[in-house]
């Protein structure tokens, strides 16, 4: 992709609009690409199609269409070590950190998170970060934790196409945290250097073998079939969800399930922390963002690993290996009955199908989960894990909006939001929706009872956001006014906030524009966000 600015791509893996066939004869449509730069001719080439489908291996020509985005592509781990090496060249930077008692660059840690938009001085016309900046004690100590020690007071803007400082302020000197023997997460140095020892060996087995059957990435366990695909913004993603129903066979529940953004709003109104305002998939990606799963640790029992691909920042392939673990988790009782008169008892243990992963995204990780189980249900998990991104107090300071975790270390309210996309299909086409607790049902199609069939959607525990209506954070984020948005399926409709949230200076574009459509929800493709 030659000087071309960001570039990400994976492969689209799902049936057409409105038709799940049988699993065997989807054939993809090729995998798609996305790049952007100042002008420069992007070539095209001819290309095998995407790896993760076996069954697409037909050559395909690569189709460049040109359009003007509204906002900035995602940033790349290439532009996140050059905004480092940016920051700690930079001999103004230089000279703040020896302020602050640091001599040693290698210490240094920069983190370019994406500038979002406040004003015009944000707008997409040039490619900027606003990085966070940490600092370690030991340089060569890879695994301290340089999260414990935010370095507060320094304002820099890096224009990340051409890696210069177009704006730098030590606009406050504040002292950097003692460093606390608590900071440190490896064995031997957590709780001042005493290990757990009262937890004795758990160990999973499966003397017979796991209970599902893989053909690529076309899986089959119990009553329940689907394909795993794997994106760079989404991550996994779940395709032709499918469940066999006896003499009815292969019936249909959804074209396509993932989580398709997550933002994380910051409640401190204090510099730098008002602006860290996280759209995690959008600007950084959940997918690219993923990391290699280890057994035993990761995941537990007889595990099937699989590989992403997908097109990094120089356009070539980009590949993961063991990033989405698939197995079978016990999961307590399922069902249970003792009859009081006889006194006997019937009960039946609960296994569900687990598919998995985890991406870092700067301190924080999250864990992706889709579980499927025998009753038919099926529920998506994200667990949040990894470390907080704090802030520094002077002496004796205590911050309204955060809570002291340290001496002079304090951790900014925020909130966490996901996604998920959910594109319906209860027994093929066409589908309704009713109430306020969303069942998603087909008309045309009848239960043992003579009802329509039907999924609903039974949501977990959720909030709406605590910023007030005016917080900028919300013109890219409209889509978080309402807990639950129903829309007729559109192909182009994958994104809530766009396609492009970085640096995007439209108010309401996505899902909160999408609706003002008015399109009809009843006999229709239907997608639950």
């Amino acid at each position: 992709m030659g000087a071309a600015e960001g570039c990400c791509g994976g492969a689209a893996i799902a049936a057409a609009a409105g038709v799940i066939e049988e699993a065997e004869t989807v054939v993809p449509p090729p995998a798609t690409a996305i790049a952007s730069s100042k002008g420069i001719r992007i070539m095209t080439r001819t290309q095998k199609s995407h790896p993760l489908d076996p069954l697409s291996a037909a050559e395909i020509s690569v189709a460049v269409a040109t359009v003007r985005a509204s906002g900035r592509t995602p940033e790349d781990a290439m532009e996140y070590a050059e905004c480092e090496a940016t920051v700690k060249s930079h001999p103004p930077f230089i000279e703040a950190m020896k302020k602050r008692g640091v001599d040693d660059m290698d210490l240094v840690m920069v983190d370019p998170w994406c500038a979002g938009y406040y004003s015009d001085a944000d707008a997409p016309n040039r490619r900027i970060a606003k990085p966070l900046i940490f600092c370690r004690t030991e340089s060569d100590s890879p695994m301290e934790n340089g999260y414990a020690r935010p370095v507060e007071g320094i304002h820099i803007v890096i224009d990340v196409q051409n890696n210069t400082v177009i704006e730098f302020e030590d606009r406050k000197f504040v002292p950097l945290p003692p460093p606390d023997h608590l900071r440190n997460y490896t064995p031997g140095e957590t709780r001042g250097g005493v290990d757990r020892s009262d937890l004795k060996t758990l160990i999973i087995n499966q003397p017979d073998g796991p209970s599902f059957r893989v053909n690529g990435y076309f899986v089959e366990w119990q009553k329940w079939n689907f394909r795993i695909g794997f994106t760079p913004k989404e991550g996994l993603v779940i395709h032709s969800v499918a469940y066999v129903d006896g003499n009815r066979g292969r019936r249909p529940i959804a074209h396509r399930l993932s989580f398709v953004e997550m933002v994380v709003p910051y409640g401190d109104p204090n510099e730098p922390h008002y602006r860290k305002n996280a759209f995690d998939a959008g600007e950084d990606g959940l997918g690219k963002n993923a990391h290699s799963l280890k057994k035993g640790c990761d995941c537990l029992g007889l595990i099937k690993y699989f590989d992403a691909h997908f097109t990094n920042f120089t356009g070539g392939v980009e590949t993961i290996e063991n990033v989405v673990c698939f197995h079978e988790e016990d999961h307590g009782i399922l069902w249970k009955h003792q009859d009081w008169r006889t006194g006997l008892a019937e009960v039946r243990r609960s296994r569900r199908l687990t598919v998995s992963f985890v991406c870092t995204i700067a301190n924080y990780e999250y864990g992706f989960y889709w579980h499927f189980y025998q009753d038919g249900k099926i529920e998506a998990e994200v667990k949040l894990t990894g470390i907080l991104s704090l802030g520094a107090l002077m002496p004796g300071e205590q911050r309204k909006y955060g809570t002291t975790i340290a001496p002079s270390l304090y951790a900014p309210v925020h909130q966490h939001f996901f996604v998920a996309r959910m594109d319906m299909a209860v027994d093929c086409k066409p589908n309704e929706a009713y109430n306020q607790v969303v069942e998603v049902r087909n008309t045309r199609t009848v239960n043992r009872t003579g009802q329509p069939t039907g999924y609903k959607l039974v949501p977990g525990s959720s909030c709406l956001p605590l910023a007030l209506p005016e917080a900028k954070f919300l013109r890219r984020a409209g889509f978080l006014k309402h807990n639950l948005w129903v829309t007729s399926f559109k192909n182009d409709e994958m994104f809530p906030g766009g396609e492009f949230p970085n640096q995007n200076p439209r108010i309401n574009e996505g899902l909160a524009t999408w609706v003002k459509k008015d399109r009809s929800l009843e006999e229709t493709n239907l997608v639950l966000w």
